[in-house]
């Protein structure tokens, strides 16, 4: 089928005998573009028939495939939009009562996921209050040393499962089985009510079998992925997904939980569900910018925790939220350290109590702790010293570049300068990259020019800081220089990139060029300035 699509790309027109042979071309015309064309629903295998088997003789589920219409004049909400469309057409076709979320690039792993999570749902003391329950995203394709800190084994082990001891598992988008009510807008009490009247009558309705023709219900589902479908209705708002927000992930779980559900984080030892990792540098940067971006507009927006949770969620769930939401200020504080250290060594300026002061105890408790229990959590998790590392490295490069841009286009959103954009990360990778990746060397060549700049703007820095500090060492500034050295250490593959590597995943001499002039200008204010 593949090859058949590929052929009528190439003549622009489809064949008769492919017309006839595969139903998805009867769909196709040649108005048909990706951004604008009409509801596709079509019902692949029906799962009432019972010819359709698998080689073994097992009866198959039913497929079905929608395309909801895209028009350019009409909003369709991104990812949200189109999950809102899905939870209708499957009311429509099978009226599940469980729905499984999951990216295009993920696939299952366990067999017995479903079973397991049945537990959840079908607990006789807990399972009704249940809404969701949402499993750790983890990857086929890391290297050993996970090179981009993609895998967030403390996140996955201790932070999330945290925030589930409160009784709220963060929704995450994609591995996550959904109770339908939940994300059709019920309240708990409501549904529960509902539950206890249909329990206390003995009511238990047997599902009748839908009696309609596969085309009949092929074409009543078109309607419910329409365009103006959802005009004057509560989709986006109380209903599915919510609407205007990067991460509607996020602040749809935060909706759910503050309705009165709850809600797991189940992480088993056999991953549930398995998908890709970025293989570059700008890929990772990309989307961590969108997410740090995202989740910040989640805590300036109507969804705040603080606001909207207020009186519905307790306290702890409310502040393992922010957790996340506030990656994006981060940039501020962790700019400060690279900049203004080596700018005031260039002075001889201390910024930090002497060593012989009793002001330089918390100090260094306070690194020396965080160091150390960061290290320790990882070790715990099953990572090596170098994926630590590694980890230190990608914070650093996050927090002064996809963080920093987060948090600059989340405020001018905030003024109305901007509108909200979805940056769908390209993961596929061609054979040099592949083998850099596998290598784990740092791409550098395919990054934003300006977020390279920065990036190796702040390591010249740090480097200038602790060349001149060595020389004019004293000890009321040996924190300074310290601070700069570990920046300095982090940075070494930019070194690298910059003075060493000559490949296509160096830095080009461009960007190289433009932070040299920048460390110059911040140099020269440094001395005769400050």
């Amino acid at each position: 089928m593949k090859s058949d699509i590929e052929r009528t790309l190439e003549r622009g027109k489809v064949a008769d005998g492919e017309r006839n042979l595969h139903k998805g071309f009867k769909e196709w015309s040649l108005k048909t573009k990706k951004q604008d064309h009409h509801s596709i629903v079509q019902i692949i295998i029906d799962g009432r028939d019972k010819n359709a088997v698998d080689e073994d003789g097992i009866q198959l589920p039913r497929v079905v495939y929608m395309a909801r219409e895209k028009r350019p004049n009409h909003p369709h909400n991104f990812k949200a939009g189109a999950v809102n469309a899905l939870i209708r057409v499957s009311s429509e076709i099978s009226n599940g009562a469980l729905i499984l979320n999951l990216d295009c690039d993920m696939y299952p792993n366990n067999a017995d996921t479903i079973q397991e999570t049945l537990c959840f749902f079908m607990d006789e003391s807990r399972g009704q209050d249940i809404a969701y329950v949402q499993f750790p995203q983890n990857y086929n394709n890391l290297t050993n040393n996970d090179l981009y800190a993609n895998s967030c084994l403390a996140t996955d082990m201790i932070e999330l499962a945290g925030i589930s001891g409160h009784g709220a598992a963060l929704y995450c988008g994609t591995g996550c089985f959904h109770r339908r009510e939940s994300l059709s807008g019920a309240h708990f009490k409501d549904y529960k009510a509902k539950l206890d009247h249909n329990i206390m009558v003995k009511m238990n309705p047997k599902v009748e079998e839908d009696k309609r023709s596969v085309d009949e219900l092929n074409e009543a589902s078109k309607v419910l992925a329409t365009c103006t479908y959802e005009n004057g209705t509560l989709w986006g708002k109380e209903m599915g997904l919510v609407y205007g927000i990067p991460v509607e992930d996020i602040a749809t779980g935060l909706v759910i939980t503050c309705r009165g559900w709850k809600s797991i984080y189940y992480n088993p030892e056999r991953k549930a569900f398995i998908g890709v990792a970025p293989t570059t540098l700008d890929v990772a940067l990309v989307q961590y910018k969108r997410w740090s971006e995202g989740m910040f507009q989640v805590f300036f927006s109507k969804y705040c925790p603080f606001i909207y949770g207020h009186g519905k969620i307790n306290i702890g769930i409310q502040m393992g939220y922010c957790v996340f939401l506030l990656w994006a200020p981060l940039s501020i504080p962790t700019l400060c350290y690279a900049i203004l250290p080596p700018l005031c060594l260039l002075r001889g300026i201390p910024l930090f109590p002497q060593p012989r002061s009793l002001w330089f105890l918390p100090f260094a408790y306070a690194f020396l702790a965080n160091t150390t229990y960061s290290l320790c959590e990882a070790l715990s998790c099953g990572s090596t010293i170098k994926s630590w590392l590694n980890l230190q490295r990608m914070r650093f490069i996050r927090r002064t570049t996809s963080y920093l841009f987060g948090f600059i286009d989340t405020l001018k959103k905030q003024l109305g300068l901007s509108q909200t954009n979805f940056v769908i990360t390209d993961k596929v990778v061609t054979e040099d990259v592949k083998k850099m990746y596998e290598k784990e060397i740092i791409d550098f060549g395919g990054c934003s020019s300006i977020m390279l700049t920065i990036l190796v703007t702040l390591a010249l820095l740090n480097l200038v800081g602790v060349l001149v500090g060595i020389i004019i060492i004293k000890r009321i500034i040996i924190i300074q220089i310290g601070v700069s050295a570990m920046i300095v250490m982090v940075n070494l593959p930019v070194y690298e990139a910059i003075f060493i590597r000559g490949d296509k995943g160096s830095i080009s001499s461009y960007v190289m060029i433009k932070a040299f002039v920048l460390v110059s200008l911040a140099c020269f204010i440094a001395i005769f300035v400050i």
